[in-house]
């Protein structure tokens, strides 16, 4: 069964997808403009089927879960703010999937949360040491709400155009219209800064000691595969990383069969089997 609902955490609302029952996995979306918890992995939700329990936040500043009062956001607040929704949920331990910006957080929330964090999927990820601000990753914060704003953003992260449809660029354009208030505040000109706050220092990468993946489009250009990921195969102690060929920046939507095979096979260890 699939609910979406609210959680408060330190006294913030946080709007949530649930589905599944069985081991917990925090699912964390990427920071594009109307970005959301459900947007980014209903599919690959429901494709796994029941056997886990995904959490899906809109994490703060996205969709239906605004930035808490004296904050601007960042990794911190988000790093806590997970941590936070899953101790409201009374769930002690979680695997962490997170694409893009997500990724940072997973493996933040990794190194901060050792006895929760089971083990951690960082799709396209952010976060290495010494990754620069993309021209695409800046155009890509700075899209305009609306259709035009949308297709360059999705042609941006994708790189099968044909996957760009009209239906795309329309769900995505409502998305952004109806969040462009909150996400205006999070990442304003000049936009380096915002890729240094989402970067983890190489003593917390070396801290994370479960297994993680990594996984990335070779042909990602907001997050290029030798400026993001594999800078962290020097700084994680039990890593793996799985590259897909003719691939951009969204691995679920460009592959997602291949894709939701590598993350049932990878979550699946925790209990000794495929899910």
């Amino acid at each position: 069964m699939t609910a979406l609902r609210t959680v408060t955490v330190d006294g913030s609302p946080v709007h949530v997808l649930e589905s599944g029952t069985g081991p917990a996995v925090l699912m964390l979306h990427g920071s594009g403009p109307g970005t959301t918890g459900s947007g980014a992995w209903a599919t690959t939700a429901q494709a796994l089927g029941t056997s886990l329990h995904l959490v899906a936040p809109d994490q703060a500043g996205f969709g239906g879960t605004p930035v808490p009062a004296g904050s601007r956001g960042g990794l911190r607040l988000w790093t806590e703010q997970a941590a936070g929704l899953m101790a409201a949920l009374g769930i002690e331990r979680y695997a962490v999937v997170g694409h893009s910006m997500g990724g940072a957080v997973a493996l933040a929330l990794a190194a901060a949360r050792p006895q929760q964090v089971t083990r951690v999927v960082a799709v396209s990820t952010m976060g290495a040491p010494g990754a620069p601000l993309s021209a695409d990753l800046d155009a890509l914060w700075a899209a305009p709400a609306g259709p035009l704003g949308a297709r360059d953003m999705l042609s941006r992260l994708i790189l099968d155009q044909a996957l760009v449809t009209d239906a795309a660029v329309d769900a995505r354009a409502t998305a952004m219209r109806a969040g462009a208030a909150a996400f205006a505040s999070l990442f304003p000109p000049p936009r380096a800064r915002w890729v240094e706050d989402l970067t983890l220092a190489p003593q917390t990468l070396a801290a994370i000691r479960v297994p993680v993946l990594l996984v990335h489009g070779a042909e990602d250009r907001v997050t290029p595969l030798a400026t993001a990921a594999q800078p962290l195969l020097e700084h994680l102690a039990d890593v793996r990383l799985h590259v897909f060929g003719r691939c951009g920046h969204v691995p679920a939507v460009e592959h997602p069969h291949e894709f939701r095979q590598l993350l049932s096979c990878f979550l699946g260890r925790d209990r000794g089997d495929t899910v």
